[in-house]
């Protein structure tokens, strides 16, 4: 997030786009609704009638995979109307006549025939967003697992630098991440191509740095994705795969291909705290230790870094990943020991701008840290770009709208979307072991409007089966007006009745992210389905 989440409170219009925020991000969807009762407006833009629809101002069904074709049309009302910043552009941005020209074509009704909403409806959007002191744009997944997430991500930031909201308190671009720390992950290297602190290793001084530090030759090539690896995995051209805490056995799209890709491999390790459905097809399972059983720090999704305490001694033979991860260092010949995390952050404030402040320390004294946080007497960092952006002036991009890789057809008339329900995280490898949870949230289902399930003869409970170029699967059937007609939504979270049989693994060319949440599939109700009467 480029702001906080306390920032809420204090904005005039708050964009909610591609996320289902009070079921994905409960915390910050009460924070929304909190900053509606002091007066926000609140925009939504989604393919469901999500809970905070109850609170918008305007809401904006937009067909699933259309985002861009909406942004760009809210783009060329603000420019035709004359409601930019021009200040702000002129001061903090370049190639603006590239936006302008890009978004020219895109009129309210072009988009609102692309998106399938009323065009007056992308007006009053538009408007509200671009009259605001401070409006502050919130998403998710819901923007970037498209072949065009990329797109979608740049075309909200050529948004926010339309209106002069970035770099301002209460406004930004805030991307809530899909689990408790993601954005750590992402600031020590869990990237393909990054070291800690995004450090690029294509980046010959930063891979100096740390070959200096680690006395180890390291690559500079860019690694490959979650997703293209299993791909190779498929091919044989990765023998030995070590998973750690994911669970691409019910997460990644097209489980068909996943299982034998993770057959295929010759040697697979998966470290988590569960026999996962990945774990059980493991040639070794390394079992780690949970949140409760380990010290260390979370970096949350407004990048606040966190203690961690441990608060019990791991049960079993189970060790923290950090410990297991050492043992490992050391009998592959690289002798360095930890004690304590405590030693491991001093590494990473070392080789870490962002991070070069951060201390257990303070984080004791303090409570928390947001970087960047570069130094030890640095109070960190509330929200970002407040004097510039980071690459000195905001880049518009020239953004065109591209449908989704896979369209409905004859034999797959139908749009299937994918998310989360409230009850269940990710793969449910914990909170499927609860029986509240599972008695609020037991079993797969599909949401599907009260027309198409009524031209398809199904009725609401009863079982259906769901097909597309990949795989089929079994689930049941909630009629339910809060979708539209022709499209469908599934949660994610189950292995039996799994969204991810159907879902299409075609990647964003830049992100390498599958897109989830668009591809075609067929619906048919379970008594006129001869394999399975």
């Amino acid at each position: 997030m480029t702001n906080s989440i306390a920032e809420v409170l204090k904005s005039d219009v708050i964009f909610v786009t591609g996320s289902n925020t009070t079921t994905g991000h409960p915390v910050i969807g009460a924070r929304i609704r909190q900053a509606k009762n002091k007066g926000a407006r609140i925009i939504v833009a989604e393919p469901r009638e999500i809970d905070l629809c109850d609170n918008a101002d305007v809401f904006l069904q937009i067909k699933p995979g259309t985002n861009v074709a909406l942004y760009n049309g809210m783009m060329n009302v603000i420019i035709a109307e004359g409601l930019q910043n021009s200040e702000s552009i002129a001061e903090r941005t370049e190639q603006y006549e590239d936006l302008v020209a890009a978004v020219a074509s895109m009129t309210p009704e072009k988009a609102a025939e692309i998106c399938g909403v009323s065009a007056d409806d992308i007006r009053e959007a538009a408007r509200l967003y671009a009259k605001a002191a401070k409006a502050a744009i919130f998403y998710s997944m819901g923007v970037t697992q498209f072949t065009t997430g990329v797109d979608g991500v740049m075309s909200l930031s050529n948004l926010a630098l339309l209106c002069g909201n970035i770099g301002i308190e209460a406004g930004g671009i805030n991307p809530l991440r899909g689990q408790n720390n993601v954005q750590g992950a992402c600031d020590m290297g869990g990237l393909p191509g990054d070291m800690t602190g995004y450090q690029k290793v294509a980046n010959p001084d930063a891979l100096a740095k740390f070959e200096k530090a680690w006395g180890v030759k390291l690559s500079d090539k860019p690694g490959l994705t979650l997703t293209e690896i299993v791909h190779k995995a498929g091919h044989g051209d990765i023998k030995f795969l070590y998973i750690m805490g994911e669970n691409p056995m019910v997460s990644d799209p097209d489980l068909s291909h996943v299982e034998e890709a993770l057959k295929n491999t010759e040697f697979l390790v998966v470290q988590d705290i569960f026999l996962t459905e990945t774990a059980a097809l493991a040639d070794v399972v390394l079992p780690a230790a949970s949140f409760a059983e380990k010290d260390g720090t979370f970096s949350n999704t407004e990048r606040r870094v966190q203690r961690v305490r441990k608060a019990l001694e791991p049960v079993g033979n189970s060790k923290a990943d950090w410990v297991i991860l050492m043992d490992i260092l050391n009998r592959l010949g690289v002798e360095k020991k930890y004690n304590h995390p405590s030693e491991i952050m001093e590494e990473i404030s070392a080789l870490t701008p962002s991070y070069g402040g951060i201390t257990y320390a303070r984080l004791e004294e303090l409570g928390s840290l947001q970087w960047p946080c570069p130094t030890v007497d640095h109070p960190g960092t509330v929200y970002l770009h407040k004097a510039a952006v980071a690459r000195g002036k905001g880049l518009f991009k020239a953004i065109e709208f591209k449908p989704s890789n896979e369209l409905p057809d004859g034999d797959y008339p139908y749009i299937l979307t994918t998310g989360r329900v409230l009850y269940h995280y990710h793969t449910r490898t914990m909170t499927g072991k609860v029986a509240g949870l599972n008695a609020l949230s037991p079993a797969s289902f599909i949401e599907i409007n009260p027309i198409t399930a009524k031209t398809l003869g199904i009725e609401d409970g009863s079982k259906v089966r769901v097909s597309s170029r990949r795989g089929e699967t079994m689930t049941v059937a909630k009629v339910t007006r809060k979708i539209k007609e022709g499209v469908l939504f599934m949660p994610f979270h189950f292995a039996e009745g799994a969204a991810n049989m159907l879902t299409n693994p075609a990647l964003d060319p830049v992100s390498k992210i599958p897109e989830y949440k668009v591809c075609a599939v067929n619906l048919e109700p379970f008594d006129r389905v001869s394999d399975y009467a």
